[in-house]
């Protein structure tokens, strides 16, 4: 499995790239691993303000369906589309092509918190 070192990590297994004042959001290659095919990902929050650890959207897999969590506060800015026709991506480029929304960070110290990736390693076994 792959753990980017410039991105920050969370125990929900979702990763954040901060770019300044925004950053974008998707699950880890751990998480797509353990989902299995997925399917279908569903984000009708854009524009909402949502705190650390709300629900932003949900991801489908054959098996099962997962809620998505915010690493961060933030203001959702923008969703990945081409999730739409092409869900795989997740599965396929995890850190890539399957990313899941952009968002306007609220509270940019919140990043400080979050796990970097030895850490976030450590906490799945790998």
């Amino acid at each position: 499995m792959h753990f980017p070192e410039n991105l920050k990590y969370t125990k929900d297994h979702e990763w954040i790239l901060v770019d300044g004042n925004s950053a974008t959001i998707g699950i880890t290659d751990f998480a797509q691993h353990e989902l299995g095919d997925i399917v279908y990902v569903d984000v009708n929050t854009v524009g909402k303000s949502l705190q650390k650890e709300e629900v932003f959207g949900t991801i489908e897999a054959v098996k099962t369906v997962s809620d998505l969590f915010m690493p961060v506060s933030g203001t959702i800015t923008a969703v990945n589309d081409g999730l739409n026709n092409t869900p795989e991506s997740v599965n396929k480029d995890p850190y890539g092509e399957g990313w899941i929304v952009k968002i306007a960070l609220t509270n940019a110290a919140e990043v400080d918190a979050l796990m970097n990736a030895t850490a976030y390693r450590s906490s799945v076994g790998a």
